[in-house]
């Protein structure tokens, strides 16, 4: 669970860092995904930074799907909007609402729960079946991201952000169908290409939410997407399962973890007239 919440520490700094690059880089022609937005976002130092911070972060969550539930996993990773939220108010000195740091609270007490009740990972081994689903899965979020731009502005930010969660989600799953590193055994197993589409198409989607949609619903949408849908595969699939009696407190840990981040979804929108409380990133 450390290396969990690890995780969650560097993604939630690396997305105020990428929101602020994403925000500031020039925006193309279309109201779509522009797959060129990440090749300018690059160009941008606080961009570099957070792709770092992101690649600590996936080793981090590397370690932590290979010892705990997924579902437990997915819930810190929502937990990293609460690390946005405090990185934002210490870094940019944004100003958080007494609603957004009982919000935290929230989740780290959602966390807790999690932490006291989660068991070992599930020890069923991923099929061929979930390999193909998987890759579809990624190649689908793929698709998603191309038929965004037809939608109008609300839903053309749910769906980025949805697809950013569920590409996510796709590498949460992957990671654990990976079990030989070795370059023959990679190179012939579907996870690796569905963990490389969905991670890929993850972050296009993503850095081009930030930029152009809503910040609260696309973030409400990648925390649904890259939790509940994870947390499912690993108990039905892969046989993730509690400590003894303690299911009870696993479901509510994860329920109050989410809904604290959904909360928290309404942190970086940005507000007209009061100026405080949320920060535009």
């Amino acid at each position: 669970m450390i290396c969990a919440l690890g995780s969650a520490v560097c993604f939630g700094t690396a997305s105020v860092f990428q929101a602020v690059a994403a925000r500031a880089t020039a925006p193309g022609t279309g109201s779509g995904v522009d797959a060129a937005l990440l090749l300018r976002a690059l160009r941008q130092w606080r961009y570099l930074v957070g792709l770092g911070l992101d690649g600590l972060g996936f080793l981090l969550q590397i370690v932590a799907l290979r010892t705990i539930p997924i579902y437990a996993v997915g819930a810190a990773l929502a937990a990293s909007l609460a690390v946005t939220a405090v990185v934002a108010a210490r870094l940019l000195r944004v100003r958080l609402s007494g609603v957004e740091w009982g919000a935290v609270a929230v989740v780290c007490a959602g966390l807790a729960m999690l932490g006291l009740a989660s068991g070992d990972e599930g020890e069923r081994a991923g099929s061929t079946t979930l390999r193909y689903v998987m890759l579809g899965v990624a190649f689908a979020v793929l698709l998603l991201g191309a038929v965004a731009g037809r939608l109008p502005g609300r839903g053309r930010a749910l769906a980025l952000g949805l697809g950013a969660g569920c590409g996510f989600g796709v590498v949460e799953v992957t990671v654990r169908l990976i079990d030989d590193m070795a370059p023959g055994a990679l190179f012939t197993n579907l996870a690796t290409y569905a963990l490389l589409v969905g991670g890929g198409a993850a972050f296009l989607l993503l850095t081009s939410a930030l930029q152009r949609g809503s910040v609260t619903t696309a973030t409400a949408g990648l925390v649904i997407g890259e939790t509940i849908g994870p947390a499912l595969v690993g108990v039905v699939w892969l046989g993730d399962r509690t400590r003894e009696g303690l299911e009870w407190l696993a479901v509510l840990g994860f329920v109050v973890a989410v809904v604290g981040a959904l909360a928290l979804a309404r942190f970086g929108e940005p507000e007209s007239g009061n100026g405080g409380g949320a920060v535009a990133v």
